[in-house]
């Protein structure tokens, strides 16, 4: 697969958001072991996650568990996979998310990561969303302490502004690695966000980047070219599936970017790992490049 970098690791450049092997509607575990180990078979390298990636209440942890698991179980070398997780967001159980960004909840939530993915060191921890009731220079400088203390070995930032990614880096310096901001087809809003990430040398990783573009057509053929989005169209053109296309039309924004699709059966996931090795013409990024239709 394709490389690139996040700080100074090297990974696979499409990633693998696991948040759906967890959450309400997960797939038995069986399955959910064979999503993951199909993605390593694939050339994925970067696995993302959360402490909060579960869906009943008492279960935080429910896929660093998981993914611990199956990172065991899998039969070939797994020591270049970088696995990143996130803390500041909690679920009661209800349905809800819950944002806490005090320094002593993070630096016990990255406590409580390490142990359940059993690894001395995080290789990536990423801050999941401001709080609001905490200033931001005392969530990131938890952070600071984290890296200074071992129990990260790089950080990251999520669901940000260009001014909280600017502070944070004057904050964090080299220790600051990624930012995970929404980024998709439907909402290219990000955009700032991901030329700044890109000038301070930072990776961007969208999160839910396949959103405008429905999961159904892993299911089937292509439908016909005139049907659905400018990416479907393509894709028909192609033959391949649009999350194909999406992912690609990620990939050629800039080479910061490093898109993180959920998955929940093999299918999926070896479909979106193939898009590290799909190329755009100039004339279909040109297309994909208009306002979505």
């Amino acid at each position: 697969m394709r490389q690139r970098t996040i700080g100074k690791i090297t990974v696979g450049a499409i990633g693998l958001g696991a948040m759906p092997l967890s959450i309400e509607g997960r797939p038995d575990e069986r399955r959910a072991v064979a999503t993951v180990h199909a993605a390593l078979d694939a050339g994925v390298t970067l696995i993302d996650t959360a402490d909060s990636y579960h869906w009943h209440a008492g279960e935080r942890g429910h896929n660093e568990l998981l993914l611990a698991r199956a990172l065991r179980s899998y039969g070939g070398d797994t020591s270049g996979v970088l696995v990143a997780t996130k803390g500041g967001r909690g679920r009661p159980g209800d349905g809800s998310w819950t944002v806490t960004g005090t320094p002593g909840h993070l630096k016990r939530a990255a406590e409580a990561s390490a142990g359940r993915l059993g690894v001395e060191a995080i290789g990536l921890y990423q801050l999941h969303k401001p709080d609001p009731a905490v200033p931001w220079a005392e969530s990131v400088g938890a952070l600071r302490d984290l890296l200074d203390a071992g129990t990260i070995r790089a950080a990251g930032i999520s669901n940000v502004t260009t001014a909280e990614i600017r502070e944070a880096h004057a904050i964090l310096g080299a220790g600051l690695v990624s930012v995970q901001n929404r980024y998709s087809p439907a909402v290219r809003t990000g955009e700032p966000e991901l030329r700044l990430s890109e000038s301070l040398g930072l990776a961007f990783l969208p999160w839910s980047p396949l959103g405008g573009v429905s999961r159904s057509a892993l299911d089937g053929p292509p439908g016909p070219a005139g049907a659905g989005t400018v990416f479907h169209r393509i894709a028909a053109e192609r033959g391949v599936s649009p999350q194909r296309i999406a992912l690609a039309w990620l990939l050629a924004r800039s080479p910061a970017v490093v898109p993180v699709p959920g998955a929940s059966r093999p299918t999926s996931v070896q479909d979106s790992a193939r898009a590290a090795e799909t190329e755009l013409s100039e004339a279909e990024l040109a297309r994909l490049e208009a306002a979505p239709e």
